[in-house]
C-alpha cells in the first residue's frame, strides 16, 4: 500500500491544514507545467494522496490498513494466509477489478484546482524601474451561474438511488476459491455518493468553466529576464467550485534599441564626430531617467567609455541602489573629404607622422596616456 504521508512529506499526526500546506507545495514542483510532462505519474501520485488524507473518511480508513484509491483493497471471504497485497494482485491477474468487503467511501465534488502557466513579455525599462502588466489566460473560472455548486435555481444533489450515498457498487462474485465480494465506482453517481438532477446549464454541474480573462501582475524593479512570478489563487479553479491553484507567470524581456544590459548595468553606444573626440565636446543623450548631458573629453579613443552613474537598473530588492549606465564611444571617421577638409589633414600628417617609419604593434591596446599624447597634437595642429 502506497505510503501517502510519505508522498506529501508529512507525519502520520499532520493536521487538516499541514495536509493542505504540503499538497500545494508538492503540486507546483511536479506540476507538469512546471516540471515536464516526465513527472505527469508522480504529480497524480501527489493527488491520489491528498485525496485520500484530505477526506475524514477516507483518512481514517487508510490509517486502518485500506487504501481508499486501490481499487483491489479490501477484506473477502474464502482463502487465508495470503497476505491482502498478494491475493490483490493474484485476482486482479483474474478479474481485473477491485474487490474488497469494506467501503472506500464517496468522492468528494469539490477538489483543489491545478496550477497554471502563462508567460508575459516585458520591455527593459519597466524591467529598470518596475511597473504592471497584464496577459490573458485561458482556464476554468467559477461558475458565476451557480457559483460553483453545479446545480441549478437553489437545489441541492441528492443521495444516489443506486449505491445509497456510498459512492461504491458491491456485487458478489463466484471464483475458483469462493465467494468473493467486489466493489466498484457507482456508475449513476460517479462515486460522489449523489446525484445532480437539475445541473446548471452553464457548467452541466461541474462547477466551474472555460474562461478567458486578464490578470494584472506587479513586475518588481530590477527583474531578470527569465524570471517566474507566482500569483496566488490566479491558476485554475477546481471541481466543484474548488479552491484556485497558483498562476506562475514566465517574465521575458524585450531588447531594446538603444539600450543592452549586463547585471544592473546598462550599455549604449554613442557615434560621435572626430573633431568631438580630438577637440572635446559637450552633447546630450537619452536615458531611461530623460536627456542627460554627457562631456565627450578632448582627446577621446574610440571605444573609451563614459560612466554615468546611478543610471541602470534598480537593484532587486535593494530599494534606492541603482547600476550604471556606460556609454561607449565609437569615433566616426569621415570617407569623404573636401579640398579644404584634406589640405589640413595633409598638414597634421606632414607634421606628425613625418617620422612614422613603421606600424606601432602590441599584444594590448596603447595605454590612455598614449592615446591622449596624440590627440593633444592633434588639437594644436588644428588650433
Amino acid at each position: 500500500m502506497a505510503d501517502y504521508y510519505e508522498v506529501l512529506g508529512v507525519d502520520k499526526s499532520a493536521s487538516d491544514d499541514e495536509i493542505k500546506k504540503a499538497y500545494r507545495k508538492m503540486s507546483r514542483k511536479y506540476h507538469p507545467d512546471i516540471a515536464g510532462p516526465e513527472y505527469e505519474d508522480k504529480f497524480k501520485e501527489v493527488n491520489n494522496a491528498y485525496a485520500v488524507l484530505s477526506d475524514p473518511d477516507k483518512r481514517r480508513m487508510y490509517d486502518s490498513g485500506v487504501d481508499p484509491n486501490d481499487p483491489n483493497a479490501g477484506g473477502f471471504g474464502g482463502a487465508s494466509g495470503f497476505g491482502m497485497g498478494d491475493m490483490s494482485d493474484i485476482f486482479g491477474q483474474f478479474f481485473g477489478g477491485a474487490f474488497s468487503g469494506g467501503s472506500q467511501g464517496p468522492v468528494p465534488r469539490t477538489q483543489p484546482g491545478r496550477d497554471a502557466l502563462a508567460s508575459a513579455t516585458i520591455d527593459l525599462k519597466t524591467a529598470v524601474f518596475g511597473g504592471t502588466t497584464h496577459i490573458k489566460i485561458n482556464t476554468f473560472g467559477l461558475c458565476q451561474q451557480c457559483g460553483g455548486s453545479g446545480t441549478a435555481n437553489g437545489s441541492q444533489p441528492t443521495t444516489c438511488p443506486d449505491c445509497h450515498g456510498q459512492g461504491f457498487r458491491q456485487k458478489v462474485v463466484r471464483t475458483m476459491l469462493g465467494q468473493m465480494m467486489t466493489s466498484a465506482p457507482c456508475e449513476r453517481c460517479e462515486g460522489h455518493g449523489t446525484v445532480i438532477s437539475d445541473p446548471c446549464p452553464s457548467c452541466m454541474g461541474h462547477g466551474r468553466v472555460r474562461t478567458s480573462r486578464e490578470v494584472g501582475i506587479s513586475v518588481p524593479a530590477g527583474i531578470a529576464d527569465e524570471s517566474r512570478i507566482r500569483l496566488a489563487h490566479q491558476g485554475e479553479v477546481g471541481e466543484g467550485g474548488g479552491a484556485a491553484g497558483d498562476l506562475y507567470v514566465d517574465v521575458r524581456i524585450k531588447a531594446d534599441k538603444c539600450f543592452t544590459r549586463s547585471g544592473d548595468d546598462l550599455h549604449c553606444w554613442i557615434q560621435v564626430p572626430m573633431s568631438w573626440a580630438a577637440l572635446g565636446h559637450d552633447m546630450e543623450i537619452d536615458t531611461f531617467d530623460g536627456k542627460q548631458k554627457v562631456t565627450v573629453p578632448a582627446g577621446c579613443q574610440p571605444e573609451e567609455t563614459i560612466v554615468l552613474k546611478n543610471l541602470g537598473v534598480i537593484k532587486l530588492r535593494q530599494s534606492g541602489e541603482r547600476g550604471d549606465l556606460v556609454a561607449h564611444v565609437n569615433v566616426h571617421i569621415p570617407t569623404k573629404l573636401t579640398d579644404s577638409e584634406r589640405s589640413l589633414i595633409e598638414q597634421f600628417a606632414a607634421s606628425h607622422d613625418a617620422s612614422a617609419a613603421h606600424v606601432a604593434q602590441s599584444s594590448h591596446p596603447a595605454t590612455g596616456s598614449q592615446r591622449k599624447g596624440f590627440f593633444s597634437k592633434l588639437k594644436d595642429a588644428l588650433s
